[in-house]
């Protein structure tokens, strides 16, 4: 079994809801090492210095970002760490919007949210209210190190964590010339359009995943495998199973979602003052302290 990345919540209102965030993905590709083919010594990446030549520590590595051509500024960790989100290890929910509403270039890697033994009823309660209104849940999310935007969506018995990536990051269509116009402007005509559909249909089925997979990874794992067979020795690392801590909190739903709808009219920009305390703490405490200084 996967570890889980983080065990944290899903903030829906006022309502949160323990889960712990698990891959969805599996990597199949084979990683291979660099070896010496006189002595079977693993070869390593060294960090050399472009002038000296002489390999540099750990310790004396900086970051540096190129503004242009051979010109850089570089980065102190503070700078670094200074810019990171705060790591909250939730799932903040911004907004719902319609399932279709986002297109497919922007979607990049999947994970399940996993709900602790107490939480099942809450985790039921949003997994099928999004399904029965046709929505998915818009939030922002911390992984490491990294803010995400990301879409809750319910599928089957589970909801997912789908990592979007932000517009800045998918290069839009108009960079590159498409064919534009009637079928027509292009000399197709009615007989070369029906002979395609016909094909189209023939070809035509259900989409069903089992019937695929990696065809050269599984040719290359039967290459290892007899060569691991010649050579006698095959290792297995075992794999060590985290336990999963549930809440012992009983959580009144119904209490919390009329808190929840009494406070609906706090979004602002799009996000609830909840989970704009959850993200900025120093800008909550800013603001009340500016309003018992006014009623002072």
């Amino acid at each position: 079994m996967a570890r889980a990345l983080w065990s944290g919540s899903i903030s829906f209102g006022l309502l949160n809801i323990p889960v712990q965030l698990m891959p969805g993905e599996r990597r199949t590709e084979l990683r291979f090492h660099l070896m010496d083919s006189r002595n079977k010594a693993r070869v390593h990446y060294e960090r050399i210095n472009a002038e000296t030549g002489e390999e540099v520590p750990w310790k004396d590595i900086v970051k540096a970002y190129e503004y242009k051509k051979d010109s850089y500024v570089v980065l102190e960790q503070e700078d670094v760490k200074a810019a990171a989100p705060q790591s909250s290890e939730s799932v903040d929910i911004e907004r719902f919007i319609p399932a279709d509403a986002v297109g497919l270039e922007y979607f990049e890697r999947p994970y399940y949210l996993v709900p602790s033994k107490k939480a099942e009823k809450s985790y039921v309660l949003l997994r099928e209210t999004m399904k029965k209104g046709g929505r998915v849940g818009l939030a922002r999310v911390v992984i490491r190190t990294r803010e995400y935007l990301a879409l809750l969506v319910p599928r089957k018995a589970a909801l997912m964590l789908l990592l979007l990536r932000y517009p800045q990051e998918v290069v839009p269509a108009d960079e590159y010339s498409f064919p534009e116009g009637s079928p027509s402007s292009y000399r197709l005509g009615e007989r070369e359009l029906d002979m395609a559909q016909q094909l189209v249909s023939s070809m035509s089925g259900e989409w069903d995943p089992s019937q695929y997979r990696d065809e050269f990874r599984s040719r290359l794992t039967k290459v290892i495998e007899e060569r691991l067979r010649q050579k006698g020795a095959r290792v297995e690392a075992p794999q060590e199973e985290e336990a999963v801590q549930a809440s012992d909190k009983v959580v009144d739903l119904m209490a919390v979602l009329r808190r929840s709808l009494a406070e609906k009219g706090g979004k602002r920009d799009g996000t609830t003052r909840a989970a704009s305390a959850r993200r900025h703490p120093d800008r909550t405490h800013r603001n009340a302290s500016s309003t018992r200084r006014r009623r002072a």
